[in-house]
């Protein structure tokens, strides 16, 4: 889901349209349905607020005026890459060890026989 402070990019007519965060996200008076601040990321900025559904904002697609919209959550590489290598580290962790369950055998006992 998107939320707040979210960078998101608005397809338009199925295509690319413009960059914008999430500024503000207030209930509507309609139940279910958000009052959504959008800055949009244009020269010079500006701002939208549009009423939007719960699954509008999980990226289902919509229309305004007859024409398709659709909003695509952005995460940044460096956040990307961030959260491969923490569940790289957590499946590390949680992995038995290679010899786990192998009998170890010593030895000087052998040498003794």
């Amino acid at each position: 889901m998107i939320l707040e402070s979210d960078l998101v990019l608005v397809h338009v007519d199925n295509k690319p349209g413009f960059y914008a965060r999430l500024e503000e996200i207030t209930p509507d008076v309609k139940p279910g349905w958000w009052q959504v601040k959008l800055l949009v990321l244009t020269f010079p900025l500006q701002v939208f607020t549009w009423i939007l559904d719960e699954e509008q904002l999980d990226e289902a697609p919509f229309t305004m005026g007859g024409t398709p919209l659709r909003l695509e959550k952005l995460i940044s590489p460096l956040e990307e890459e961030r959260r491969k290598l923490e569940e790289q580290v957590k499946a590390a962790k949680s992995a038995p060890p290679a010899d786990a369950g192998q009998k170890v055998v010593s030895l000087a006992d052998r040498r003794k026989k």
